[in-house]
């Protein structure tokens, strides 16, 4: 299993077009066969800071998604209100119970 943890500064008064742009994104990324979770938060004591944690069955579903027309189309955009460095973590599990 692979986790990404993004951590993203989103700027101020952007946070609406943000959040229309990740539901577009979602709804089709919901489709891909390999991703188990893709999950959109805020952090609660800052709504200005978006955390996607996202869940992939393998490595191959990962760069699945990674390559994908939508995501690439997606990306880009970030630009227009991510107002820093977003923060990722990629993770490969180790342990589960």
């Amino acid at each position: 299993m692979i986790t990404v943890i993004a951590k993203l500064p989103i700027m101020e008064g952007k946070r609406e077009e943000a959040l229309g742009e990740f539901k577009t994104l979602m709804a089709k990324v919901a489709k891909e066969e390999g991703t188990v979770l893709y999950c959109l938060n805020r952090e609660k004591n800052n709504p200005n800071i978006l955390v996607m944690v996202e869940q992939y069955r393998d490595e191959d579903a990962f760069n699945f998604h990674s390559s994908t027309p939508y995501f690439k189309e997606f990306f880009p955009r970030l630009e227009s209100w991510v107002s820093g460095e977003p923060e990722v973590l990629i993770l490969e599990e180790i342990s589960r119970t």
